[in-house]
């Protein structure tokens, strides 16, 4: 067990995550994550959350041993299939399933089903994330792809870095959008002081490109399609937020003011076109809009679907 007292020159003011970052070196911020969820990393004896501003006298204790995680336990989650081969496995993920272990969860993931029903891509690509070549956010619903053999990995993971991956979302935003068609392109990094969310208000900008193209217009609302060039976290999200045009749903980069009605995150992931790893021939899987959200918009607009 480590202990910290904090004062006005060493911790006053600071975020818990970090703060632990700066006294873990070498420690990752998921693994530094993962103490905060476990509660090995406390504030006075008392769970706090990650964002927490530590106070002048606060003691800071941490259990900073190593514990190796155990394997991943293959779970009987049902999964929604559009296709599947030798090579590829392409999921229609609902909204709320989380795609991979990550800080304090090790169940419950899109990888503990895959394990289940695919037992063979255990061993592709790192041990937590087997088979996992892209991801899309926990709320946000539609095609995700996996790939089946080492191969496969390999040769998607090349087609994602280059950009030759198209991808097509659907959103629902807020407002009117200024053009009919258009491109985003601020520069996304982590935001300058609140460090578990993504910004165009960083020290560390990264290129971002998403282009959309407004679908119909629905009175208050926008229903657009998304293809995210680049694949910075969040950065749909973070896009439309920083054109004052928010996803409709989005708790995190959104409107604080709810919507009375709306089902969540109004992002869907409908369709994904690779270059089929054996054939060398262009593929496209695809993923209907949700029901929930389908239902939105028929509440919204009766003639909108």
């Amino acid at each position: 067990m480590r202990e910290f007292v904090i004062s006005s020159e060493f911790g006053q003011g600071q975020r818990f995550d970090l703060f632990l970052s700066d006294k873990l070196k070498g420690r990752t911020r998921s693994q530094i994550q993962r103490l905060i969820a476990e509660g090995r990393a406390l504030v006075d004896g008392v769970h706090k959350k990650p964002s927490y501003r530590l106070k002048l006298n606060e003691r800071v204790e941490v259990d900073d041993t190593v514990h190796e995680p155990g394997p991943l336990i293959p779970e009987n989650i049902p999964l929604v299939i559009i296709s599947r081969d030798e090579h590829l496995i392409a999921i229609d993920k609902p909204s709320g399933l989380v795609v991979h272990p990550g800080a304090g969860r090790r169940t419950q993931t899109l990888v503990n089903a895959l394990l289940f029903h695919f037992p063979e891509i255990k061993g592709i690509g790192p041990e937590e994330k087997p088979g996992i070549v892209h991801r899309l956010d926990k709320e946000t619903s539609g095609v995700i792809l996996v790939a089946r053999t080492k191969w496969a990995y390999q040769e998607l993971q090349r087609q994602f870095k280059a950009r030759i991956v198209e991808k097509l979302y659907l959103g629902l935003v807020w407002g009117r959008m200024p053009q009919r068609e258009d491109g985003l392109t601020w520069a996304i990094g982590r935001h300058v002081k609140h460090g578990e969310r993504m910004s165009v208000r960083t020290k560390k900008p990264r290129i971002a490109e998403t282009l959309y193209k407004v679908r119909e217009q629905l009175g208050d609302y926008t229903l657009l399609e998304l293809h995210p060039i680049t694949g910075r976290t969040h950065q749909i999200r973070v896009h439309l937020s920083a054109s004052g045009h928010p996803i409709v749903g989005d708790s995190r980069y959104g409107r604080k003011k709810a919507v009375l009605g709306y089902p969540r995150l109004f992002l869907h992931a409908h369709r994904l076109t690779v270059v089929h790893p054996l054939t060398g021939k262009k593929v496209s899987f695809e993923s209907p809009l949700a029901s929930d959200l389908t239902d939105f918009l028929t509440k919204i607009s009766p003639h909108s679907i």
